[in-house]
């Protein structure tokens, strides 16, 4: 009967004191409150950083866009000058091609009034 219990120990402790095994059990540390806490600092920090970048984005499209609704504005203000000349060219052009203005007689000054 001793050899059967030998045997058996043999058994169960050759599972625990195998070769190129530990016995100790070491248990994984995890990161410290400190390290949690500058690691959520840091991502806080980048993201505030690309967020301030994409702001800055925009404000210099703004900037873009201010521009090319100032030089419409200065274009639509030439046209409407051009179309304002373009029909005082065309009546005074009309004008003169007149059957009205054809029978009028020429202005001419005849004289001055004196005191």
């Amino acid at each position: 009967m001793r050899s059967q219990i030998y045997t058996t120990r043999r058994a169960v402790s050759s599972v625990s004191f195998a070769r190129n095994r530990n016995i100790v059990r070491h248990t994984t540390r995890g990161l410290g409150s400190i390290s949690q806490i500058v690691i959520v600092s840091m991502i806080t920090l980048v993201f505030g950083l690309i967020y301030v970048a994409e702001g800055t984005k925009a404000t210099g499209y703004d900037y873009k866009i201010s521009e090319v609704e100032t030089e419409i504005s200065e274009m639509t203000a030439r046209k409407e000058d051009l179309a304002v000349e373009k029909a005082r060219l065309t009546s005074v052009a009309a004008a003169k091609n007149s059957a009205v203005a054809a029978s009028m007689e020429n202005a001419v000054v005849t004289g001055y009034a004196t005191e």
